[in-house]
């Protein structure tokens, strides 16, 4: 009897045992089945991540099926490698056009100025793309301020749209500098420069200003004005209207910069793409810079500075 009795507790234990095991290796198989299906989440979490850094999915604007207004910004200073340039603003130009739901496209400036070679560039390449596109208009519309280079390549669009309130204008040009001779002077500093070619070292700051020498810059700067003033006029064409003050560099308020035929109406990027393009959607064209761009743009400028090749930039400049 105890032997039976003995038996079926030998059995019992067995049978929990097994039970047991069977339990924890399900346990286990379901842990390594969440634990497998985590692991691929996070993968595919962070390659999204990745793709999106350097450019591999397509941006926001691209590849828009329905009907919109492009949107591109055009934001700061105007110069080569700078928040606005030209080879960025060409590609949003180019995802804008080459996209079948365009309907219109709006330039939103809010710009000081820059560099006239790069305000230069970017109007022609505005114009390249209405000869291109003209059944796709192309507006620009004014923030807080569209001057000098930044008015360069408004001058482009079909029509231009300022708040009442926005800095329109400055027309001009501008080199500028510092002298240093006077505090050479008293700190007894001596200059020893040495060039090969007599202009080399023209507009040095730290040698007498030579007439000749001011003399040619300032004909380099009245070239340009000249440059200048020609996209205005072919951009605004009759409804310019000109006097004195047009191209002598001063800026005025949006509402008078429509009476002076800088500008076209009182109007939002909103607005125009409302009631102008008839196209409400907006799309957000704007070039971003990818996680590599930006790395790498942030590594060359770090060696430059520590090598001593953080040098500004003395020339011309439409602000």
């Amino acid at each position: 009897m105890a032997e039976d009795t003995r038996a079926q507790d030998n059995a019992w234990q067995k049978d929990m045992i097994e039970k047991l095991a069977m339990s924890s290796l399900k346990e286990q198989k379901t842990a390594r089945r969440w634990g497998i299906f985590f692991k691929l989440l996070m993968f595919l979490y962070l390659f999204t991540l990745l793709a999106y850094a350097v450019g591999w999915l397509v941006k926001d604007g691209a590849a828009i099926s329905t009907e919109h207004t492009a949107l591109i910004d055009i934001a700061g200073v105007i110069q080569a490698g700078g928040e606005v340039n030209a080879d960025a603003v060409a590609s949003s130009l180019k995802d804008a056009y080459e996209d079948k739901g365009t309907k219109g496209v709006i330039l939103r400036i809010n710009s000081p100025g820059g560099s006239p070679v790069q305000a230069g560039m970017i109007n022609n390449e505005v114009q390249r793309y209405k000869k291109l596109h003209p059944e796709i208009p192309v507006y620009a519309v004014v923030q807080d301020i569209c001057a000098s280079g930044g008015y360069y390549i408004a001058a482009a669009a079909d029509k231009i749209y300022v708040d009442q309130a926005s800095i329109v204008g400055s027309i001009g040009v501008l080199m500028n500098g510092y002298g240093f001779t006077g505090t050479m002077e008293k700190l007894g500093v001596e200059r020893r420069l040495l060039t090969a070619g007599k202009n080399k070292a023209m507009l040095d700051p730290f040698s007498p200003v030579n007439p000749e020498h001011t003399a040619f810059a300032q004909s380099m700067l009245n070239e340009i004005h000249e440059q200048f003033k020609t996209v205005v006029r072919e951009g605004r064409g009759d409804r310019l209207k000109e006097n004195e003050d047009t191209f002598s560099g001063l800026f005025w308020s949006g509402e008078k910069s429509i009476k002076l035929g800088l500008a076209d109406a009182f109007g939002s990027a909103s607005y125009v793409a409302r009631e102008v393009v008839k196209q409400e959607k907006i799309v957000d064209f704007t070039y971003q810079e990818s996680f590599a761009d930006r790395f790498a743009k942030q590594l060359g400028a770090s060696i430059a500075k520590h090598v001593g090749l953080d040098v500004a930039s003395q020339g011309p400049t439409l602000r």
